[in-house]
Parts: C-alpha cells; structure tokens; sequence
C-alpha cells in the first residue's frame, strides 16, 4: 500500500475510533454521494443533479450512519458480543424482520416525499406496488452481507463495511426509484 494510502487509512482509522457516530456518519453521506451519482450517470442524466445528490448526502449523514452506528452496538449488547455461528444467524434475522424493511421504506418514502416532491397519495401508490419487489430483493442480498459482516468484521468497522456494500444497494433503489418515475410519465 503506497505511503500516502497508507497514512490516510491510519488517519481514518484514528477518527473512527475518536469520534466514531461522526465519522460513520460522514462516511455514509460521501457514500450516499457516490452511489447517486453513479445512480445518476447509469440513468442517462446528464446534468449532475445537485439538488437530488446534496439530499441524498443529507439522508446518509443524517439517518444511514448513525442508524447503523447505534443498530450495531444494540446488536452487540442484546447478544453479548457473542460472534458464533448460532448467535450471527440470530443478528441476521432480526435485522432482516426489523430494520431492513423499515430502512427500505423509509428511504422510498423519502425519495418520493422529499427529493420528487411528489404528493402523498402517489409515493403512496408506488410504495403499494415497488416495495415488496424491493423488500424481496433485499431479502436475498442483504442477509449474506450481514452474515460476513456479523461473523467476520469488527464492531468498529461494521457500519463502514455495510455502508460500502449499501453503495451499491442505493445505487439499486435510485434505479428502482428511477423506474417508477418513468412508469408514471
């Protein structure tokens, strides 16, 4: 690893264990940011939306770090540390019946609310047909994700590890988001 990476790693590493909630936090947003844009370019958008991407940075910083920062230590807590394979299986599934849907929903109602603008009755309507799709899906890729992320990954570095994947899931969802709009036109 050159010397310049290298350092910025320790650096991020150091922050991470000083301020932990405000590094996540800020790693999600610039991940958010990632992800949108690359949603954004796959969609064909050739004007970087500025509006939609600052938004976007908002939700990650906001809500998807510090979500994660506290799910994670309450996962921790409830089992104790524990990492065997029993106990992994057990954290998967409650996250999968309890903040996968939730976070799936939340971020569709959001996107629909706040970054379209679009009335209630229609976020509404498209969450009443794009959600379970949605959901299933998640239910396929994420419960590997967390599995990895339970049995291999340390505490500290467990919302990092889920941010990055959840790049590429947003990327997903923006996708999805994008072919509901298109639908309606």
């Amino acid at each position: 690893m050159g010397s310049l990476a290298k350092k910025g790693l320790q650096q991020y590493l150091l922050q991470l264990q000083q301020h932990p909630l405000r590094t996540k936090a800020i790693t999600a947003g610039v991940l958010s940011a990632i992800s949108d844009i690359v949603a954004q370019k796959i969609t064909g958008i050739q004007k970087l939306q500025v509006r939609r991407l600052l938004l976007k940075v908002l939700f990650g910083v906001a809500y998807l770090g510090p979500f994660g920062h506290f799910l994670h230590l309450l996962l921790d807590k409830l089992f104790k540390g524990k990492r065997d394979k029993s106990t992994v299986a057990k954290k998967v599934l409650l996250e999968q019946i309890t903040s996968s849907p939730w976070n799936n929903l939340l971020f569709m109602v959001y996107y629909g609310l706040v970054i379209e603008k679009r009335p209630w009755i229609q976020v509404k309507s498209n969450i009443k047909r794009e959600y379970p799709k949605v959901q299933y899906t998640a239910w396929a890729f994420w419960p590997v994700v967390g599995w990895v992320n339970h049995l291999y990954v340390p505490l500290q570095l467990r919302v990092i590890f889920h941010s990055i994947i959840a790049c590429c899931w947003g990327i997903f969802l923006n996708l999805r988001a994008r072919s509901m709009v298109l639908k309606k036109a």
